[in-house]
């Protein structure tokens, strides 16, 4: 039995042995397949823009500078001028605004919020009434209201624009009415739009707004996609016979917003549809990223001459990129810097610059600053570091 005892032992470490498992040889998974970025839609339209909010990037266009009729996206430029006048405290909501004559007819054969002629009414009301019923009377009684006359309040319009950079778009008049030297460009208008979203985003909430009843008349918001989209949450449609449908619409989803602009189109329907193409392609093929964060420190050269050793450098605001999907990993970066940094220098003073590119193609060039600053040593430290300097074979001064 002795002598069995081990050759059972051994047999039992067998049967041990084979049932626990033996480690599987790992399997490697595929590198995912790369996004390949198709060409943006070729509309059958007048002129289109696609831009991203943040940095202003254009992800597509189309005839983008060509002068086309603007219609009622017309009263965005309005609105802004609405807008800032509210913010400096020159318009107040709660004003009783007179409905002149002028501003009733106005409303005639076009669209119309249904003011009642010497009436009054709230600037909010009228608001609400040129944003979302996209009313000429609203529109017109508020420019009356605030510049005296509609001329003058075109001639505000006509000032901001320029301000804001609208370089290809002129007005004649404040609801959108044809006339040949009423016109602006799809590159313009993504530009008012983006300004206006940027600028007023507690008004810019009005945009959405489904529908609007006054004097007993319930009006929906024309613009479609509001209805078919979660994301979109504005801006403004525009149509005559001789400007066709356009469009001006932005939606969010995630961090990231989009504007796309769309002039001429057949119908109402594809207005809509045009539309929600490029705001399709744009969020499904490109991505937004913060590639450096306001005070984040990116470099830090030597400092000669002063209490410190070293400059902390960073940007002064965010710095966003708009890049296609899956080309993150193929950004390039470079910083410009003086070869020489002496002291003093200042907080938030530019010293050199940070490019960001792409397959080779520079896509945001920002200064680098000082974010805290290096004062002027002593004299002991400039003397010494004077000494040394007359070894550095590349002196050269702050630039």
């Amino acid at each position: 039995m002795k002598k069995l005892q081990p050759l059972l032992l051994l047999l039992l470490s067998g049967v041990l042995v084979a049932q626990t498992p033996l480690p599987q040889p790992s399997v490697p998974k595929p590198a995912p397949a790369p996004v390949v970025i198709p060409d943006p839609p070729t509309l059958p339209v007048k002129s289109a823009i696609l831009i991203e909010q943040s940095t202003g990037q254009v992800i597509a266009e189309q005839n983008a500078d060509d002068r086309v009729e603007p219609a009622s996206i017309t009263k965005v430029m309005a609105a802004y001028v609405l807008f800032t006048e509210l913010r400096a405290d020159r318009l107040k909501l709660d004003d009783q605004v007179r409905i002149s004559e002028n501003a009733w007819k106005g409303g005639l054969g076009g669209s119309r919020m249904f003011v009642n002629a010497n009436s009054n009414v709230a600037a909010k009301d009228l608001l609400l009434g040129m944003i979302v019923q996209s009313g000429n009377d609203a529109t017109i009684a508020l420019a009356e209201h605030l510049a005296g006359t509609e001329e003058a309040f075109v001639q505000q319009m006509n000032t901001y624009a320029q301000r804001i950079g609208m370089k290809n778009s002129h007005f004649t008049n404040a609801p959108g009415l044809p006339d040949p030297e009423h016109y602006s460009t799809a590159r313009d208008i993504a530009l008012l739009s983006r300004t206006m979203i940027a600028e007023f985003p507690e008004y810019y909430e009005w945009y959405s707004t489904p529908e609007f009843t006054f004097n007993g008349i319930r009006q929906y918001n024309r613009n479609a996609l509001l209805r078919r989209d979660e994301s979109v949450d504005g801006i403004k449609t525009g149509h005559t016979e001789s400007a066709g449908f356009c469009l001006a619409s932005s939606a969010k989803r995630g961090e990231m917003r989009l504007i796309a602009v769309v002039m001429g189109s057949k119908t109402e329907e594809t207005r809509a549809q045009e539309s929600q193409s490029l705001l399709n392609y744009g969020f499904r093929f490109y991505e937004t990223h913060t590639l450096y964060a306001k005070g984040q420190v990116l470099a830090e050269p030597k400092v000669w001459k002063g209490e410190v050793d070293k400059l902390a450098l960073g940007v002064a605001e965010d710095v966003l990129v708009v890049i296609p999907r899956g080309k993150y990993e193929a950004l390039q970066a470079r910083m410009n810097l003086p070869s020489l940094l002496i002291a003093p220098v200042e907080a938030g003073q530019s010293v050199g610059s940070v490019r960001v590119e792409l397959d080779k193609k520079l896509l945001v060039e920002r200064p680098l600053v000082a974010i805290a600053a290096a004062p002027e040593g002593g004299i002991w430290r400039r003397t010494v570091d004077g000494f040394w300097l007359w070894f550095e074979d590349d002196e050269a001064p702050n630039e």
